[in-house]
């Protein structure tokens, strides 16, 4: 199944949890916060395939009539942009990488694009959206931060030897070995740099996550497993 949600469908997916929220059933029964799941990533840490394996295990686990968990990644940036009605060529200008602060502001000048706090704003507030409506597992962005410890949320972070996710890589995406390391070198450094700049965060600091996983020692299976058992056992405390 693929859990991996389209943009036509993003506003029936907010509908749908938004519903269940206000159901007075659900009111009576359960006061706590819906679940949601943010997972930070290394290049080639299994980020994309993660998030479907534990769709899939918190589907199983917590079936919901008529909602389902969906997958919040490169699709995340259509939904910003569906939600603040923007046009789909601002995608362009809302990389995960490091940008000329110079080319940024000429391009904001030139009325390109809005500014990038704009932008970052704006994919804050449909993160939170997300959050709020439940059921879903946000990939990137720094969606952990911008969440935070909230209950509710449940925070990931993917880790694995430069070796092994070369490998990856180069399976996934078919690259050759060169290109397999310039995409992990390039890819590491703009989410390195995308945190900082826009959240002052270190994206490898251990205390911004619930967990953090060696994908190194463990298959895309197991890791599934264990986030999604650690993370409905989370909200038992909530």
């Amino acid at each position: 199944m693929n859990f991996a949600i389209s943009l036509e469908n993003c506003k029936s997916y907010i509908d749908c949890q938004l519903k269940r929220l206000e159901s007075p059933g659900r009111r009576k029964t359960v006061d706590r916060q819906p679940l949601v799941v943010t997972i930070s990533r290394q290049a080639g840490a299994g980020g994309v395939t993660l998030g479907e394996k534990l769709a899939e295990h918190l589907q199983r686990r917590e079936p919901q009539a008529g909602c389902r968990w969906a997958v919040f990644d490169r699709n995340l940036v259509e939904t910003v942009l569906r939600d603040h009605h923007y046009s789909e060529r601002i995608a362009g200008f809302m990389p995960e990488r490091q940008r000329s602060a110079i080319q940024d502001a000429v391009e904001e000048l030139l009325g390109l694009h809005p500014s990038s706090w704009t932008l970052v704003e704006k994919t804050s507030e449909t993160i939170l959206h997300l959050a709020e409506a439940g059921h879903a597992i946000i990939v990137g962005r720094g969606a952990n931060v911008i969440i935070g410890f909230r209950p509710g949320a449940y925070h990931v972070r993917l880790v694995g030897s430069v070796e092994k996710r070369l490998e990856n890589l180069q399976e996934y995406y078919q690259f050759s070995p060169r290109k397999a390391r310039e995409y992990l070198q390039r890819t590491d450094r703009g989410r390195r740099w995308y945190l900082k700049k826009q959240f002052g965060k270190n994206i490898e600091d251990p205390l911004l996550y619930h967990l953090v996983l060696n994908m190194d020692a463990i298959s895309i299976e197991q890791a599934a497993e264990i986030i999604g058992e650690a993370a409905l056992r989370s909200q038992e405390g909530d």
